[in-house]
């Protein structure tokens, strides 16, 4: 499962995601220049009121106020297109970080084994792509533009006051510290706190995934009310973290704003005795607690932004853990030029498996069987056999945990992935259809199929006379999960997909079992074309796919049990012959 804890070794996340900025140095260069043209003119403006109060205001001052409002406006002119100009780069930049980021999270998880999808839910994976991902795009578009403008303010601010006067400045050395501390002790908290939140959102939208997913389920079985019961309980359970952490958000910001506007009540205080004394002029005095507001406002800024930054550290944990546990495959297990597959002879030897998940059950013990290219193989057996396993193993979903498995003589682990995916397909109980038109889902099968090729595979898969009738032919959409299909078109679609996959050796895993008896007939007779010259492995519990079998492997707990053609088990009466008679009867 996804880990929930930090790692041993701490990584420096916020340096990590400050790190993906450095390829796009050059605009954020630029961003960084316009801000600091736009700080340093707002700098100047207590400067400008200091001269009005001490000189405009002051006894026979003469100034030309028009002169004086032309240049501000100039200023405020210049200022608005730098800034203007340093959110735009900001933002554009920052959200092309995150754009890459998404497509380097999501390549990290759609390249993991099989084991991790075993162990993490859907939508716990989706809910990092989205929620974690969209913490992550906040703290490095505005809020890294705003945490710059403010910091690069409020660090002018400091030195300005310092330079004004030395004395007066003393007193904020005694409050900075203060808020200093605070805040890495907050940010830290406030962190974990993040961490646990976005888990919290992740488990709820496992749960709306789920019962959205299975939604005819849920409707038959008139479930509606006790999942929404079991998604407002883990919406509930990420708002009551969220809550404690607004509560932490809430009194760091009121006690630094506390902090910050109670030093400029002292200073007020202290620089009114000053100006009494004649050490400060009045004029000094006002740009100086304009000076002080300024500090103080980028400072309460900054502690927000301080609280999303703390946020985003713990969304970044998660995804940067992802991302860094999806290790690649070393070289010598996947070649970049491996051995072609010629043949598709098939051969299991002495092999054993248990799901990395549940590694303590055994599900395939010591299977040996030689497939030769173009031969039929049916596995049969009660659920729980390890039929289906076998399949996944032929697939290299998963390595088997003994024993070895070759393609014409050839280990699985010797091929390259891409050789080895070109030459094997699966057409399943349930096939997988994706969003889109029929047209999209027959090139899965091969992207670069022409449109009369795609044609040819649907009418070898008797599919032509069904999508042909459809208004938009194989622009058809086939809605999610080809929902707008029945179980009968959708298996034909899976079969068109495989035949223009053209694959040496074909895996087809209980391919009519929840078919009809007229989808039944369209669908074998499809299967009879797509099976020709292939080597076929057959998961299957009826009669019509395991009797044309060249052999049958008679499976439980994982072991053979019986092996033989179909007629010849059925003269020995034994496991098999029961399976047939009792399949017979009920069909009787």
């Amino acid at each position: 499962m996804i880990d929930r804890h930090d790692s041993p070794a701490h990584q420096p996340y916020l340096k990590r995601l400050v790190g993906l900025a450095i390829p796009h140095w050059k605009p954020l260069a630029v961003a960084t220049f316009s801000l600091l043209i736009a700080s340093g003119i707002a700098l100047l403006y207590p400067q400008a009121a200091r001269i009005i109060v001490d000189d405009v205001l002051g006894d026979g001052a003469e100034y030309d106020m028009t002169m004086v409002g032309l240049i501000l406006l100039a200023l405020f002119l210049v200022q608005s297109f730098f800034v203007g100009l340093r959110h735009f780069l900001f933002s554009v930049v920052g959200d092309r970080i995150v754009a890459d980021l998404r497509k380097s999270l999501y390549g990290a998880i759609i390249g993991r084994e099989m084991g991790f999808f075993d162990a993490n839910r859907t939508g716990e994976l989706t809910s990092r792509l989205a929620s974690d991902t969209q913490l992550v795009q906040n703290a490095v578009t505005n809020n890294l533009s705003m945490a710059l403008r403010y910091g690069v303010q409020a660090l002018g601010g400091i030195i300005i006051l310092f330079v004004t006067n030395f004395r007066l400045s003393l007193v904020m050395t005694v409050v900075l510290p203060v808020v200093l501390v605070v805040a890495i002790g907050y940010g830290r908290r406030v962190r974990r706190l993040s961490r646990k939140v976005q888990d919290a959102i992740a488990d709820s939208t496992s749960v709306a995934e789920e019962s959205i997913g299975g939604i005819r389920t849920v409707r038959s079985f008139g479930r509606e009310p006790r999942e929404q019961i079991r998604y407002g309980q883990s919406v509930e359970e990420s708002f009551r973290l969220a809550r404690i952490r607004a509560i932490l958000g809430g009194l760091f910001s009121g006690g630094v704003s506390f902090l910050a506007y109670a030093t400029v009540a002292v200073i007020l205080w202290y620089g009114g005795l000053l100006v009494m004394d004649g050490i400060m002029t009045g004029g000094e005095l006002t740009a100086y607690v304009l000076y002080v507001l300024f500090v103080a406002f980028s400072l309460g800024v900054l502690s927000g932004l301080w609280t999303d930054f703390a946020k985003a550290v713990g969304a970044a944990e998660r995804v940067f853990g992802l991302i860094d546990a999806a290790q690649p495959v070393p070289a010598e297990e996947e070649p970049d030029d491996g051995p072609a597959i010629e043949e598709g002879n098939l051969c299991f030897e002495g092999v054993h498996f248990a799901y990395p998940t549940r590694a303590e059950i055994t599900v395939i013990t010591d299977l040996s069987f030689q497939l030769d290219a173009g031969q039929k193989l049916a596995l049969v057996g009660p659920s729980g056999s390890g039929k289906s396993t076998v399949a996944a193993l032929v697939s290299r979903f998963y390595e088997p945990t003994g024993g070895s498995i070759t393609i014409d003589g050839v280990d699985l682990k010797d091929f390259g992935e891409e050789e080895l995916r070109r030459a094997v397909a699966m057409v399943a109980q349930e096939p997988d259809l994706f969003t889109g038109s029929i047209a999209e889902n027959v090139r899965f099968g091969r992207p670069d199929a022409s449109d009369d090729e795609v044609e040819e595979a649907l009418r070898a898969a008797n599919a032509w006379e069904f999508v042909g009738a459809f208004t938009d032919g194989t622009d058809t959409a086939v809605g999610e999960r080809g929902v707008r299909l029945s179980g009968g078109q959708k298996q034909r679609i899976a079969i068109a997909r495989a035949l223009l996959k053209d694959p040496k050796i074909l895996i087809l895993d209980e391919a009519t079992s929840a078919l009809d008896v007229e989808s039944e007939a369209l669908v074998q007779d499809a299967l009879e074309r797509l099976m020709v010259g292939r080597t076929t492995l057959i998961i299957a519990h009826r009669l019509s796919t395991v009797a044309a079998a060249d052999w049958v492997l008679v499976l439980q707990d994982g072991q053979v049990i019986e092996r033989g053609p179909h007629a010849e088990l059925i003269e020995r009466g034994g496991h098999y012959a029961r399976m047939v008679e009792m399949q017979m009867l009920e069909r009787d």
